[in-house]
């Protein structure tokens, strides 16, 4: 694995700042923050980003959404193009409090792509047309369900732990009680108050960011289906749309 140490831009100075980074393995980049909101997007590849509050799957043609200040680590898999564009808050822009996986328009791609390549070049008045643009996308971003929350309890993290390492585990919360030496009652408490899901929504969750992984990389939606444990095709997109609201071609499409 390759560890790239994470960009020190604390520098305030114009309203956006891009940079743009190259990977062509499995990459890490440790555990940092940063003094100013941060918008990371990927035209290929897919990212994960981990905080204390859990994990985010970030696939190619979305974006992830970090406020000033929070502690993350991002890992990417394969060929990868990661934008990073930093904003000055002092220009009076309203941003997301939270992190969030957003969607990105095709108009905020093009715009992306063309300030990295010649926002440098552009004059002053030229300058300032492209950055406000940029930031009246920016402040309509829609969030995506691609969160998947963590929990502490004793009882919660060896199923997490296990459902992650597989999410096809179809093992009943009543036979995971037994494993851990809880009540399936218990149990299901917990998730709903550590996690803010169900521990069936958990579960699909972690199976639809598998899947998505696994799509960005180019698999096809019958394999991730029978990978995670659908009998059949249709069992797997209608999971999948109940929890992003899309099918995988829609969710990719857009």
């Amino acid at each position: 694995m390759q560890v790239l140490p994470p960009h020190n831009y604390d520098n305030p100075g114009p309203l956006i700042s891009f940079i743009v980074r190259q990977c062509e393995e499995l990459t890490l980049v440790p555990r940092h923050s940063h003094m100013h909101p941060q918008l990371l997007y990927t035209t290929t590849g897919f990212l994960q980003v981990h905080t204390d509050g859990g994990d985010w799957v970030v696939p190619n043609g979305q974006a992830f959404w970090l406020p000033a200040g929070v502690p993350h680590d991002v890992k990417s898999n394969g060929i990868v193009t990661m934008h990073s564009l930093f904003f000055n808050t002092v220009g009076g822009a309203e941003f997301l409090d939270i992190c969030s996986v957003v969607t990105i328009s095709p108009l905020l791609r093009e715009l992306i792509l063309y300030a990295t390549r010649s926002l440098d070049t552009l004059n002053p008045a030229a300058s300032e047309r492209l950055i406000s643009v940029i930031l009246d996308q920016v402040n309509h971003l829609p969030a995506e369900p691609l969160f998947l929350p963590v929990a502490n309890d004793s009882r919660l993290k060896p199923i997490i732990d296990r459902l992650l390492d597989d999410p096809s585990d179809s093992q009943s919360l009543d036979a995971w009680a037994d494993e851990v030496g809880s009540c399936s009652r218990t149990l299901s408490r917990l998730f709903v108050t550590q996690t803010g899901l169900s521990f069936g929504s958990w579960r699909e969750r972690a199976r639809v960011m598998a899947a998505l992984k696994g799509l960005s990389e180019g698999r096809s939606v019958t394999e991730m289906a029978y990978e995670l444990g659908y009998r059949s095709q249709s069992a797997f997109i209608s999971m999948f749309k109940r929890t992003t609201g899309r099918t995988p071609g829609k969710f990719f499409t857009r």
